[in-house]
């Protein structure tokens, strides 16, 4: 498959799977015409279905097209067949392959089911054109082709496109949500969404360079916050290189004064 051919399935393919809901495997109903062609052309079916959707398929034959297999009695296409998923098509007698098909996909005008139709058959394909979101294949001489994206189906598109974009405005339920809101807020009353996170309006306080009043502080504090006991002092030096304890000085001092003051007395 050439590169430009396959981007354009690639495409194509994108919008039945965004628009209608397309989901693989893709359940491809197959006629009796386009397996007894790929059969003729030694052509693997499977694989180019395969090749041609970009995913994995999942092939589909009605009891109506392997009646007309055997009817044909090519033994090697009826071999190949019987190898897909039988789908039902409650015929309780064998109708022409054509309104088999027809009948299972288009369901009062919609593809309902998500089929991808593999039909060689040149009025299946006009008929099927006319329901929106059907991809249609066929064998081009040896070569397996997906046909461009029919009238309804790019219509079809283009109204769900539309959709999209004018929901919120012509939807009521959407409609009924902004003329509450806006309702709200000429009244006053707040949006529960718009309220703002309460929080500290100055800085960090752990990212404030302390000051230095406040480092001394904790510096003499210690681990449990509590301040320090301040050493008491039991020993004084004195210049002369003695030491006395100052309990001692002031006993002596006061023994000197009275002693002075009572030799002054006798005299």
């Amino acid at each position: 498959m050439r590169q430009k051919r396959a981007k354009a399935y690639k495409r194509q393919m994108n919008v039945y799977l965004h628009t209608f809901k397309f989901r693989e495997p893709f359940q491809t109903i197959v006629d009796s015409e386009i397996v007894l062609n790929c059969e003729k052309a030694s052509f693997d079916i499977v694989k180019g279905l395969n090749r041609t959707i970009q995913g994995e398929t999942k092939p589909m034959i009605t009891q109506c097209c392997m009646q007309a297999l055997y009817d044909s009695k090519n033994q090697s296409a009826i071999d190949i067949a019987k190898k897909f998923e039988r789908r039902r098509c409650n015929h309780r007698e064998a109708i022409d392959p054509v309104e088999c098909v027809l009948s299972i996909v288009d369901i009062k005008g919609e593809n309902k089911h998500r089929y991808v139709v593999a039909g060689q058959n040149y009025d299946l394909r006009i008929k099927l054109r006319r329901v929106p979101g059907v991809p249609l294949i066929f064998m081009n001489r040896s070569v397996m082709v997906m046909e461009p994206m029919s009238q309804a189906t790019a219509r079809a598109t283009e109204i769900f496109e539309r959709k999209k974009l004018t929901k919120g405005l012509n939807d009521a339920k959407y409609a009924g949500v902004a003329n509450d809101e806006e309702e709200k807020n000429e009244k006053g009353e707040e949006n529960p969404q718009s309220k703002k996170r309460k929080g500290p309006k100055g800085p960090n306080p752990l990212s404030v360079k302390k000051k230095k009043t406040e480092q001394k502080t904790t510096a003499a504090k210690g681990e449990s916050g509590e301040k320090k006991p301040r050493r008491k002092r039991t020993h004084k030096k004195v210049e002369d290189g003695e030491s006395t304890t100052g309990d001692g000085n002031d006993k002596n001092g006061e023994e000197q004064n009275t002693n002075e003051v009572a030799s002054e007395e006798k005299h």
